[in-house]
């Protein structure tokens, strides 16, 4: 943290309780000052052109423009502003999506004071911070999509094929007849699918392939 100059910090929500409440923690830290407090987009676009902060605690859902459209905006004519998200939403879709638009962190308001702090200090300082349970989720679906990518491009054209009729409800046989083939040789490739999938059945299979969008 840059202990010599203080963090300049804007607020940006509708809530009147939420903007006191933050107001009240923000007091018992003397590195950290508050520019302004802004209830809608039209009074934050204005207002930082009045007086521009390091900081900008953004809600998502706000009056008029929303915190996703007004990021953008934002970071178009204020470059070197700090952006952290600071919301209810707990979705990996809008953190995914606050990033994409430039954003430089994610919190959720149900952080401990501690987390706020800290959070307001790594962004001042450059760096990205996302809440660790977020992160967590993020980080799990990431393993989740690499692991169907491995998984696909392990599968033979033919197992593929098999593991769709398999998952639209055909039988061995079934699908033996409509692909010319033995019953024993669907048979040998469902096993095949079976441990590349690490499951134990085909019921397993076919759940776990839907999950991993191997199949539709």
């Amino acid at each position: 943290m840059k202990e010599l100059k203080k963090i300049k910090i804007a607020i940006a929500d509708d809530h009147p309780m939420m903007i006191q409440g933050l107001q009240h923690v923000l007091l018992r830290y003397p590195h950290i000052a508050l520019t302004g407090t802004y209830p809608n987009g039209n009074e934050l676009l204005t207002g930082l052109d009045r007086a521009l902060p390091d900081v900008l605690l953004l809600d998502i859902q706000m009056p008029g423009k929303t915190g996703d459209e007004l990021a953008p905006v934002i970071l178009k004519k204020h470059p070197d502003l700090r952006i952290l998200i600071l919301t209810n939403f707990d979705s990996t879709l809008y953190v995914n999506n606050m990033m994409k638009h430039g954003v430089h962190g994610y919190l959720l308001k149900t952080s401990e004071e501690k987390i706020l702090v800290k959070a307001i200090e790594t962004v001042f300082q450059g760096d990205i911070f996302i809440e660790e349970a977020m992160k967590e989720k993020m980080e799990q679906i990431a393993y989740k999509i690499k692991k169907a990518v491995s998984t696909k491009s392990s599968l033979t054209p033919r197992e593929k094929e098999i593991l769709q009729l398999l998952v639209n409800g055909l039988t061995c046989p079934e699908i033996a007849e409509q692909l010319f083939l033995s019953t024993g040789t669907v048979e040998n490739y469902r096993v095949s699918i079976l441990l590349k999938l690490d499951a134990k059945n085909t019921a397993a299979m076919v759940s776990k392939a839907l999950k991993l969008g191997l199949a539709i």
